[in-house]
């Protein structure tokens, strides 16, 4: 109920006006340009970040389930990732400010020690591609938690008989490891979006309202003094729930079809 009741309250606020009538100026009015930008721009950094956080992701959690690792190895970055993939808000908006903003640790240590300055070079921490890379602090391992039990899946059968009947090991890989393991990433791509698209604090503590996307332009409209219009901000809070929606209908059903290769 702690989920069903407030997702209903704000769809009923959706479609009502101050005085509690129904309307539905407050769903039209989503189409302004500037709410239609901040759902756009919130769009391309959450597809960002899922897309480099499922692929990097992939990579390490490849690494340490078939990549002839350590054992502890594994078990510690599973650790760390469990950890990392909550960590977020104001805390982590203050550790990437004071790692890589103007006068952040490795800001200055580059400039200093490489003569490098990725401010002159167009880095900044405060834009589209600085907030993409914050979102990936906790994407990364996100992707690592969840697509660990699906490589853990893999049968070693499986390779031996692609061995026995004289496939290469990148046949193998092409004909049998990506079909299997192709639902479970596009379904935790999708949840990585749904995870970032829905991410606020972060967001608002690093950038303030310098990048507007639609979980700040959301937090304006029901708590600002300026842009303070509670029921079109319940209108937004609707159209990201109708995204967020889809988007993890989309992952159920990749991950049902991914548990029929894994049971």
């Amino acid at each position: 109920m702690f989920l069903i009741l407030p997702t209903a309250y704000l769809m009923l606020g959706a479609f009502q006006n101050e005085a509690g009538e129904f309307t539905l100026e407050n769903v039209t009015a989503l189409w302004q340009p500037s709410i239609v930008a901040a759902y756009w721009i919130s769009i391309k950094v959450s597809f960002a970040s899922a897309m480099l956080g499922a692929l990097i992701g992939l990579a390490i959690a490849i690494a340490i389930v078939r990549g002839g690792l350590p054992s502890w190895m594994r078990s510690a970055t599973l650790t760390f990732s469990g950890v990392a993939s909550n960590f977020a808000g104001v805390p982590l908006a203050f550790a990437f400010l004071a790692t890589l903003g103007r006068l952040g640790l490795v800001t200055v240590l580059l400039s200093t020690v490489f003569g490098f300055n990725i401010y002159a070079h167009g880095f900044n921490i405060l834009s589209f591609w600085g907030l993409t890379l914050t979102y990936l602090y906790f994407q990364i391992p996100l992707m690592v938690v969840i697509i660990t039990p699906a490589i853990d899946g893999i049968k070693k059968e499986w390779g031996e008989a692609a061995a026995t009947l004289g496939a290469t090991g990148w046949q193998y890989w092409r004909m049998v490891v990506i079909p299997v393991l192709w639902p479970s990433f596009l379904g935790t791509v999708i949840l990585l979006f749904a995870n970032a698209f829905g991410a606020i604090a972060t967001a608002y503590a690093l950038t303030g309202s310098s990048l507007n996307i639609v979980p700040i332009l959301l937090f304006a409209q029901i708590r600002g003094d300026v842009l303070h219009n509670a029921h079109l901000g319940y209108a937004i809070a609707f159209g990201m729930i109708v995204i967020t929606g889809l988007a993890n209908l989309f992952y159920i059903w990749f991950r049902m079809r991914s548990e029929r290769w894994l049971k």
